[in-house]
């Protein structure tokens, strides 16, 4: 119990120290963040795609199609069961 609460202080005097000594973005960083936002404006979509009655593999196809040269592999970061 004694462990974990040193634990809960660490996390804790971590995430003020963070919060309060936060660095501004590198040019990398950003460029990271916006390639996640696309990824996450593909999926919407392809969500969308599905949502609107279109069958799978039309989607699957948009969102290859939206995420080609931003993620790893053809589910665009993510795959899942169906």
């Amino acid at each position: 119990m004694k462990k974990c609460l040193n634990c809960l202080a660490a996390l804790a005097l971590g995430l003020a120290t963070g919060a309060l000594g936060a660095q501004p973005l590198d040019k990398e960083a950003k460029q990271d963040i916006a390639r996640h936002r696309a990824m996450a404006a593909a999926h919407e979509a392809a969500a969308k795609c599905l949502e609107s009655g279109k069958k799978d593999e039309v989607c699957e196809k948009e969102l290859q199609a939206a995420c080609k040269g931003l993620a790893i592999g053809k589910y665009c970061g993510m795959k899942h069961e169906h």
